[in-house]
């Protein structure tokens, strides 16, 4: 009975940070441009704002997660939230568009920390049997936060201010910080072992270098090429370092499991079709079908919703039936609404629209969930953190890449500066430009599409259920 009491107390607990911290990854969209005009900040500041908080997380995940193996996941969930706490006050505080991205950048510390360990602490507090649920429940949390984060963003600062946007989680970040270290346990002894600083420095200089050159205006420009090519250089020579030192920061072993690898590829593709959907479709809705931020924000109602029902449902069912199914078949789903969304025109209804969003949701419930569980239920107990910090940093690399990424699809139908003067606002959409426009958008959807269904494939391959019990045995015979 205290067994099951405690596995509630830890979603719980970690559903609130999870939430948080996708939040804060969306909610300041809507409320940007009234942030820029007040901070008397720059489009660049605006998207580093947004950008740097989730370039913190995404490079952190990986060394964050083999420190909790060596630490314990509690106590860094519990300095997670604290620091996130603290850096939302500075946020709130900040007087100009660099302080801002320098507390934004503390903010995804504090975030890499609660993603990294909550999945970990539900691991370890949920039994093999029930833990797609209980992961399932977690990321309805994430994909409600957000969802909400459109919306909320736009009813604050009309309000209050955009300021309030971060205070609001200092009496949420300090109710979370204390119950965590009130109520959570440690159930997983700390590894005594060396940290792996090198290939720690090695990795996260070469996925920050990749993603800095994805992320600026021109990827083709020399700058960006030369960032680009020292970050992929820098890859070999980590993977050449985890290989030789006794307690490397990624262990490439994990990638032996078929489960584990197949799920990841799958994962990171599905990554970056999904997320650029609502960026493609807020170009659409905003500067084809003249809307407001406030109702495209709205108007992914039903594509989050969608989400949040199937999301729990298919984490169940993955437990009973397995994952591969489950996941081949959001896959489909999601394929099959990005080509649609690739016949978009002006006249489109919304009725189809809604109807599109909602199969699109429908798609990315059936995935998520068992996705996840599959990659997590062959990981012994010692592995767990750095495996979930893996599984992380592969679907926020697909977040971060994703937008770039889509503008370069993009300049199929449109030049790249015309399409990043329009997205950014900086130079209208003239009555001429609309069907080039919806032009760049259809080439994007459609390749997103095909990207979405090569992921069908590493889903279909990745085998059968194993549990986490076989790969404990399997490592002590190798011992």
């Amino acid at each position: 009975m205290v067994q099951t009491e405690y596995k509630w107390v830890a979603l719980t607990v970690t559903t609130i940070g999870t939430f948080m911290v996708a939040l804060d990854a969306s909610i300041l969209i809507v409320g940007l441009p009234t942030l820029l005009r007040e901070l008397n900040a720059s489009l660049v500041h605006g998207v580093w704002i947004i950008t740097g908080y989730r370039l913190a997380i995404t490079i952190l995940l990986v060394a964050i997660g083999r420190v909790a193996d060596m630490l314990g996941r509690v106590r860094l969930y519990v300095l997670g939230f604290a620091v996130f706490t603290f850096s939302s006050a500075l946020c709130g505080l900040s007087q100009s568009g660099e302080q801002l991205i320098l507390f934004r950048l503390l903010q995804g510390i504090g975030g890499a920390l609660i993603i990294v360990n909550s999945v970990a602490v539900i691991a370890d507090a949920f039994p093999a049997t029930e833990l797609g649920t209980g992961i399932g429940i977690n990321f309805m949390a994430f994909n409600l936060g957000s969802i909400m984060g459109y919306t909320l963003s736009g009813v604050i600062v009309e309000l209050a201010s955009w300021r309030a946007i971060f205070f609001m989680n200092l009496p949420i970040g300090l109710f979370g910080t204390f119950w965590a270290f009130l109520r959570l346990r440690e159930m997983h002894r700390g590894v005594s072992e060396k940290f792996d600083y090198l290939g720690a420095i090695l990795y996260s200089s070469a996925l920050t270098l990749i993603l800095v050159a994805l992320s600026l205006e021109s990827p083709s420009s020399p700058l960006a090429l030369t960032l680009m090519a020292v970050g992929i250089v820098l890859f070999p020579l980590f993977v050449v370092v985890e290989k030789r030192v006794p307690h490397p920061t990624l262990d490439l072993d994990l990638f032996k499991i078929r489960l584990f690898s197949a799920g990841n590829l799958a994962s990171l593709l599905n990554s970056l079709a999904f997320n650029s959907l609502p960026f493609l479709l807020t170009l659409y809705f905003q500067l084809i079908r003249n809307e407001d931020a406030i109702t495209t924000g709205i108007l992914f109602i039903p594509l989050e919703a969608a989400v949040l029902i199937i999301g729990p449902l298919s984490g169940r069912l993955s437990d009973r039936y397995g994952a591969r199914g489950f996941c081949t078949l959001g896959l489909l789903f999601s394929g099959a609404a990005l080509l649609w969304f690739g016949t978009i025109d002006t006249n489109t209804s919304y009725v189809a629209m809604t109807l599109a969003l909602i199969a699109s949701g429908i798609g990315r419930g059936f995935f998520i969930s068992p996705n996840a569980s599959s990659i997590m239920g062959p990981i012994s107990a010692t592995k767990r953190g750095v495996a979930n910090g893996v599984r992380t940093t592969i679907v926020q690399t697909g977040i971060v890449v994703s937008l770039p990424l889509c503008l370069t699809f993009m300049t199929l139908g449109m030049p790249y500066s015309l399409l990043a003067q329009i997205s950014s606002g900086t130079v209208d959409l003239a009555a001429g430009g609309t069907v080039a426009f919806l032009s760049a958008i259809h080439y994007a959807f459609f390749i997103l599409a095909v990207v979405t269904l090569l992921a069908v494939i590493p889903s279909v391959l990745r085998g059968p259920k194993v549990t986490g019990e076989i790969i404990e045995a399997r490592d002590s015979t190798n011992r």
